[in-house]
Parts: C-alpha cells; structure tokens; sequence
C-alpha cells in the first residue's frame, strides 16, 4: 500500500488477514443502514479541518458495547462512558479530534459530560445514550463552546452517506483515514478507525466505532473477542493511551447474524492500518513465538521484541540482524534458566527483505505456548514528530 493510504487493493489487504469469503466492499462513505452520520470543524485542529464527528443510530433498537482503555490516568470522556453512559444501548457518540481533554480535572470531566447533553439536545436523545470520546493533545482545557457549536454544526450535516466525514473528522496524527463498508449476505457492517502513535495495548491511542445491521446477540463477548485478536495485538511505541475507545453498535434490522470471522477480520484490518501508519512508519511486522512456558512467557517475549528500539530500527532499515532479537528475547526472561538462542532459533530473514510486511519467527524450546505481536518500524520520523508534537 502506498504512503497516502490507497485503498484500490481492496479493504482487506494484509497477509495476516482471513476474511471470511463472499464480502463486498461498498463505498465507506456509505453507511450501515439505520446510522448517520456527520462532521464540523471547531478549530481544534486549524486549517479549517473537520474535528467534531457524530454518528447517531436511527433504528428503533440497538444493542452496544463499549471498551475503553485500562490507563489509570483516563481521560475525561473514558470515565463519563465508565460512569455515565449506558454502554449497553449507546444510540449516538460525539467526537472531538485534537484535545485529548485528559488530566483536565473536574472541568474536564463537566466539558465531556457537556458535550453528551449537547448531542443529545441536537438528537432529541437521553446523554446517559450518547457515548463521548476525545483524541489530542493531553492536559489542555477544551475549548468548550466552539466544541459545542461545532456538535450544533455537525448534528445539521448528518447524512446516511456521513462516513468518511466523520472518518476524517476523528483523526489527529493520522496520514490516511481508516474505514470500510462491507456487505456479506443479507448483512451490512461499516467501521471508521483512528490512530498513529501511542500505541501499545490494551488497545491503543484509537478510537474505532462500527455499525451493523446484523443481529449480535452478545455484543460485549462479539467485541472483546474482535478486539482481544487485533487491538489487543498491536504496538508503535509501547505507550499505552489515556483516551482508547472502541464502540460496536448492531440495530439487528438485517434479521441475519454477522458472518463468522467477519468482525475479526475487519478491526484487524484496521487495527494493521493503524500500525502501518504508525508516526513516521514505513513497514510493519508479526513477531511469532512459539515453544514458550506459557502463555504469559509467550506474550512477554513477544512484546518485548515488539517494542524494541533496536528490532524496530532494524525492521526500518532492512537489517536482518537476528542477534538483536535474541538479546530481547534474553531480555524478556531475564533471570529465567535459558538455553543459548542461536540462529537456528530465529527466522529474521525478511527484515532484509523488501516487503512492507515482515515476519519474525522465534522458538524458545521451553514448552507448547505461542503468542504473537504486531508492530512498526522506528524511523527518523517518528522522533521529529513526537519532539515537535506541541511545538
């Protein structure tokens, strides 16, 4: 895929992704039946740019959940959805891209709660229905009124064909947007994610709403098992988010199921995307473990390898030097009775290779469990991103 994110390879892209067959993908503008959508620009971002999304359900049931991220410093719009919302039957959601609204205190936690009633005035919609989410830069005071007439605005422009302006409308760092609409059956599930930087599970620094009009019967076990598959699996930089939020909502108005797998395919898709565009990213990579203790040493390692700045840059620069992963490997068990890692060990061969997507195999001949981990590359411009973020 090119730098600028084209999308004529189709959705589904990647090596590591196992669609289910007979998807047809729609134009993402498009969409699930029963949802709209629309966007407005605030001034969060400058230039004019959309940064206030909402996306309402307009079917007469919706069954919803919400997962959010574990970081003990969660942002404003984390706690009013843990301690506010009804996440089982979110309706709508309202969205500011550029003000994180993370370590604002109690004004925070009002200007979040304030742009639910908002919504829910425009929609004619209870706040406790309306899930909030916020993505930016931490510790700054939102702007509350333009946030609150941008909502206004963005209420006016609602539209079944809202999609990609609310997928632009969430992103920060982002190069290209992230989002689908796909058909299987007699069913429709549309999806528009976030996220470049801060990235290291759970979750990410992401946001991620998906629609469908197929019947899901357990929405929470349906979305933490997409989610523990993909999300979950994933790192730029190991640093967890303040503002991670992933919302599923089903109307059940197809009268059909989600095909299996469906789900899953699609937030790994974009949960690849979201590492593919890691700030300054240029490849991505799975480290594969495999004869690991257990399955916590299996994920250890992994991560560990993940989250190396020495692998990272050798992913950047094309370098198979499988002795760094070995080192980080030995790292991960530190104090564990290891046997010597040897070449034999480890297949770091397409880190030399010229493919966006690499693969990283390691045996640590320990026992029978395997994890696996997908990340990005550590190049020049991830540093000139993140020392100029603010400045």
């Amino acid at each position: 895929m090119s730098a600028g994110g084209d999308m004529s390879e189709g959705f589904f892209r990647s090596r590591w992704v196992d669609p289910p067959t007979g998807v047809e993908a729609l134009d993402s503008a498009q969409l699930a039946p029963g949802f709209r959508a629309g966007a407005a620009s605030c001034g969060l971002k400058g230039g004019g740019k959309t940064d206030v999304g909402l996306l309402v359900c307009d079917a007469p049931q919706v069954s919803s959940s919400v997962l959010l991220t574990r970081n003990a410093s969660a942002a404003a719009p984390v706690r009013v959805c843990r301690d506010r919302i009804d996440r089982g039957a979110v309706r709508a959601a309202v969205v500011n891209a550029g003000n994180a609204n993370a370590e604002t205190g109690e004004q925070g936690l009002a200007d979040a709660w304030a742009m639910c009633e908002r919504a829910g005035v425009e929609l004619d919609l209870d706040p406790t229905a309306i899930a909030v989410a916020e993505t930016g830069v931490i510790g700054v005071p939102l702007p509350i009124d333009a946030v609150l007439a941008g909502i206004g605005e963005a209420a006016a422009s609602l539209s079944e064909e809202g999609g990609t302006s609310f997928s632009d409308a969430i992103l920060t760092t982002d190069r290209w947007p992230k989002s689908c609409t796909l058909r299987a059956g007699g069913v429709t599930l549309s999806a528009q994610a976030k996220g470049a930087g801060m990235m290291e599970p759970n979750f990410a620094t992401m946001l991620c709403f998906v629609q469908t009009d197929a019947v899901v019967e357990d929405a929470d076990a349906a979305l933490r098992s997409a989610v523990d598959g993909s999300f979950e699996r994933i790192t730029v930089d190991g640093q967890m988010s303040t503002n991670d939020t992933v919302l599923l909502q089903a109307t059940g108005a197809a009268g059909e199921p989600l095909p299996e797998g469906l789900l899953d395919a699609v937030l790994l898709q974009l949960a690849l995307e979201i590492i593919r565009d890691g700030e300054g990213a240029a490849r991505i990579a799975q480290v594969q473990v495999d004869g690991a203790a257990s399955a916590d040493e299996a994920e250890r390692v992994a991560r560990t390898i993940a989250n190396s700045p020495l692998v990272k840059t050798a992913l950047f620069g094309r370098d198979p030097n499988w002795g760094r992963i070995a080192q980080a490997a030995g790292m991960a068990l530190a104090g564990e009775d290891l046997e010597e890692i040897g070449a034999d060990s480890i297949d770091a061969s397409e880190l030399g290779e010229e493919i966006p997507e690499a693969q990283i195999g390691l045996r640590l001949d320990r026992g029978e469990a395997s994890a696996h981990v997908w990340f990005s590359d550590l190049s020049y411009e991830y540093v000139r991103i993140n020392a100029e973020y603010t400045t």
